[in-house]
């Protein structure tokens, strides 16, 4: 145990000290946003309060439950599974270990495909399908920034689902977001029924090879299903882009987000299925992340619906 015994009493500013330099040691990233995030959770406050309030003395049972919280970190569990929380676009959703983490890179995503709706004029409502849901934080978001938006969001995970609806609820934009239990790669007749103006997805990307090598944080504790295709990385990109001409209306967008190195093989998919205007975008850090293309009635040759 790194908290000293003969201490009877730790202040908000000791404790945070004593845990930021134990994380460091250990060489975990983020050491002070890590015991920022935890004992602000312990404590039911802002993470600012952790400063206004440094010299505060904390009680026994604050210490405690901060310390349950800390060894959870210690085997390494993400953070925003102990707390239950992830921010995305701003916004602030439930997660838990039946969904992916959102990341910021996922952000650009979402970016690309609010500035795709800026094409369509103004009062037309804009329907978008998102695959592989997870959480919900695509599709809340697009609900939440832009009212038009009328979105379609499934999943293969009942549990992913759950999750999803809880943040739909939170969110309060159960009106225009509409969850499926459904499969990309099973039949998907009752998708068809419907065209969309744009398909989004951050399908699971890393390779099977690449999965092993990631960091405990990811391997141990989120969902492998939502991790990897346990193939090459491309599985949902290549069924995605295969499915893309029956799913849109003519002239629809596609965006797909990828891995680091894979944007080029993606273009090359979409560019070999006849997609027009192939582009790509990259993340706040630089690295191609989203790629969109635009889809017309000569793409739809041959695909298999199931």
């Amino acid at each position: 145990m790194i908290f000293k015994q003969d201490i009877k009493v730790w202040t908000v500013r000791e404790l945070m000290r004593h845990a930021i330099d134990h994380l460091q040691q250990l060489g975990f990233d983020e050491a002070r946003l890590n015991v920022e995030l935890l004992l602000a959770h312990a404590l039911a406050c802002q993470r600012i309060h952790l400063y206004t309030s440094r010299y505060q003395a904390l009680k026994r049972e604050e210490v405690n439950t901060f310390l349950l919280l800390y060894e959870r970190r210690l085997e390494h569990e993400p953070v925003q599974y102990i707390t239950g929380t992830a921010t995305f676009m701003g916004l602030s959703f439930a997660v838990d270990s039946r969904v992916l983490i959102p990341r910021p890179d996922t952000e650009t995503l979402v970016e690309q495909a609010l500035l795709a709706c800026n094409d369509f004029p103004d009062g037309r409502t804009i329907k978008i399908l998102d695959i592989g849901t997870g959480s919900g934080n695509i599709a809340v978001s697009l609900a939440k920034f832009e009212r038009r938006a009328r979105v379609t969001a499934i999943d293969n995970s009942p549990g992913a689902l759950e999750v999803a609806q809880g943040n739909i609820e939170i969110h309060g934009v159960g009106d225009r977001v509409l969850l499926h239990e459904m499969d990309a790669f099973e039949p998907v007749d009752q998708l068809l029924r419907t065209r969309f103006d744009l398909v989004v997805s951050n399908p699971p990307y890393v390779s099977a090879e690449d999965w092993v090598r990631l960091q405990p944080e990811v391997r141990d504790f989120e969902p492998r299903d939502a991790t990897t295709d346990g193939a090459d990385g491309y599985e949902l990109h290549r069924r995605i882009i295969e499915l893309a001409p029956y799913l849109l209306n003519d002239g629809g967008v596609l965006l797909l987000e990828v891995a680091d190195g894979q944007a080029m093989q993606v273009v090359a998919m979409m560019s070999q299925a006849g997609f027009h205007t192939i582009g790509v975008a990259n993340d706040l850090g630089g690295i191609p992340r989203v790629v969109r293309a635009s889809v017309y009635a000569k793409a739809r040759s041959s695909v298999r619906l199931n």
